[in-house]
């Protein structure tokens, strides 16, 4: 006989309020930051015009928020502290078109549950406001108050009868830093609304009234970017459909390291949606480098109807019902607007550590300026054609050809200089590089970078419009080395095999025979069985998705760069001409698949100050 338990039958019982209060906090109060976007959100949907926030010891002494709203009537400020007490929904029908910040009735008794809250308001239509106080579960009697239109919030001593909760704040600095950050998001996507914000005695953030949004923008982003920023719009909405969209999207030359710089708004709400960072992505796809994101503020409205704000307790998620509508709209506007803009870097961006406040020496002598420019110019060719493995020409060949190009570019009178510069002589630098003028300045080409993006526009062209490459048969097949991770998969990759004009299948337990090779190749001379071999290689250490976008995008790179124009390749005048005739005809000339620069810019405003004509 088995062994009787002795151990007692759990017990259903139902939970406390304050319990209940703290498993809700749990969810959408994580940090003095939590706190502050919840009440701010409220002080929005009473209209308010001027909001202003105290911070002390990060937010973890006290958080408060006072703004002048349209305030809480006498008879209901005891509500604004119960669970699931709200003044913005009334019926299941209205969650399904949530047009304000804060709807669940749950923030601020959750926030009370775990700190010492008193909320101090004045409705307009009342001589008199009220004040009432609660800590954990203790709410006392709410006593008469004097004070302006509005309502003012102190949230103190967060997390003081959690202490499990509070030991996984951060320093004092950090959670300060997270609190503006919120603070700045909220008021970019109000800028009707005046913002100020003291953390410890210092102003954090001071912003006025009824600026635009562009202003608003780049007064938070940094007014020193507009110059890098393009501005996009698109109106497709009506009432129940449809997206209208605003916003600025930084040059590739900004693209960032994380997707921090990203700030998106939906209905005055932020948002984090992987729908729209996908659009943005792809987008920039090919104008910067891979493991890069692009700076953008993208501003979208809707109908309340056509998007799903409730999946989220903190609301930072949102449900789009047409989320494929949603994506073109991103892609093909964001897309659009950079093929207008001139996304060429200038020299400057790109040399390592090197701005126009670094370059340009206010009280230098001109000829000390105009030397130091040509050897950043020079160190950054040495510097790009060592990557590429091609010995150094003379260098103080390399300076002079510089310098002449400098002097000669100068020469044109201000008043005199053309909308559209005709490309003049252009002068090949150290056998990689096409140094020639346009409207601008001075412009520098990489002429493998360059080649290899023409030619991959064109392999992109062909696979859409044919399905596949041409393909060249062999007369025996070539056999090549493979990891034999990719044999075993191998018919999983050969539909790509197939739309890049290959012919291959295993030969063995680590081997693959090549039984046709595409045309475009040997027509550029590229050994067939060395570039198979690196596919292989390739595949297998990259792990491509085998039928996906990315994987086609990748190994079409892949053969533009073994068929293209090498570092090294003297050229002709003729192909000089025909080289830099096609950087005006293809499309994302000014960067290569994999997203660096095929050119940079030495500005006409940059070389007049080299020369003290500014």
């Amino acid at each position: 006989m088995g062994e009787t338990s002795t151990q007692s039958q759990p017990t259903i019982r139902q939970l406390s309020s304050l319990l209940v209060n703290q498993i809700a906090a749990g969810e959408v109060i994580e940090r003095p930051a939590s706190v502050l976007k919840e009440l701010v959100e409220n002080s929005i949907d009473a209209g308010a015009t001027r909001i202003e926030v105290q911070l002390v010891r990060g937010g973890v002494e006290l958080v408060r928020v006072s703004d002048n709203g349209h305030g809480i009537a006498p008879e209901q400020i005891g509500l604004a502290l119960m669970p699931h007490a709200t003044s913005k929904i009334s019926q299941a029908d209205d969650l399904d078109r949530i047009s304000t910040m804060g709807f669940r009735g749950e923030a601020l008794a959750s926030i009370a549950s775990v700190s010492r809250v008193s909320i101090r308001s004045r409705a307009r239509e009342h001589d008199e406001g009220r004040l009432i106080e609660a800590e954990g579960a203790d709410v006392f009697p709410i006593q008469p108050a004097g004070g302006a239109v509005g309502t003012t919030i102190e949230v103190r001593n967060l997390f003081f009868n959690t202490p499990a909760r509070r030991k996984f704040l951060r320093t004092e600095t950090t959670e300060q830093t997270r609190c503006v950050a919120w603070l700045r998001d909220l008021a970019m996507a109000h800028p009707a609304i005046a913002f100020r914000c003291v953390g410890d005695g210092k102003v954090k953030l001071d912003l006025p009234p009824d600026q635009s949004p562009k202003d608003r923008a780049l007064a938070i982003i940094g007014k020193e970017l507009e110059g890098e920023m393009i501005e996009v719009s698109l109106d497709q909405f009506d009432d129940a459909r449809g997206v209208l969209m605003w916003g600025l999207v930084g040059l590739p030359s900004i693209a960032r390291a994380t997707s921090n710089a990203q700030h998106v708004f939906l209905n005055g709400r932020t948002i984090r949606d992987r729908t729209i960072q996908h659009a943005l992505r792809e987008a920039f796809r090919g104008l910067i480098e891979p493991g890069k994101h692009p700076t953008a503020v993208l501003m979208l409205e809707m109908s309340p109807t056509a998007v799903d704000v409730n999946v989220h307790p903190a609301k930072l998620e949102v449900r789009f019902r047409d989320q494929s509508m949603i994506h073109r709209a991103v892609y093909h506007t964001v897309r659009e607007a950079l093929m207008r803009a001139d996304v060429t870097p200038t020299v400057l961006q790109r040399l390592p550590g090197a701005g126009m406040s670094d370059a340009i020496m206010p009280a230098a002598i001109p000829a000390q300026r105009v030397e130091r420019q040509v050897d950043q110019i020079v160190e950054y060719l040495k510097a790009k054609t060592t990557e590429q493995s091609t010995a150094p020409s003379e260098p103080d060949q390399l300076r002079n050809e510089i310098r002449d190009v400098l002097s000669a570019s100068v020469e044109v009178e201000e008043a005199s200089f053309p909308s559209v510069v005709p490309v003049q002589r252009v002068l090949q630098v150290h056998s990689s590089f096409l140094v020639s003028q346009d409207a601008r300045g001075i412009v520098i080409v990489d002429q493998h970078a360059l080649h290899e993006r023409v030619m991959f526009n064109a392999l992109i062209e062909r696979v859409t419009g044919n399905g596949s490459l041409e393909q060249q048969a062999m007369l025996m097949p070539i056999v090549v080395d493979a990891p034999a991770s990719v044999v075993d998969s191998f018919d999983s990759y050969q539909e790509l095999f197939s739309q890049i004009g290959m012919d291959a299948a295993p030969m063995g337990p680590k081997s693959i025979g090549i039984r046709s090779v595409p045309s475009f190749l040997l027509s550029r001379n590229v050994e067939p069985g060395e570039f198979a071999e690196d596919l292989l290689e390739r595949i297998d250490r990259e792990g491509f998705v085998p039928s996906s976008e990315e994987a086609l995008h990748e190994v079409l790179d892949m053969m533009s760069c073994k068929a293209a124009i090498k570092a090294g390749d003297r050229l002709s005048e003729n192909e000089l001409d025909a080289i830099m005739k096609l950087r005006e005809e293809t499309d994302r000339a000014g960067s290569c698949p994999h997203g660096r620069p095929t050119t940079v810019r030495l500005t006409l405003e940059e070389l007049e100050k080299l020369f003290d004509r500014r």
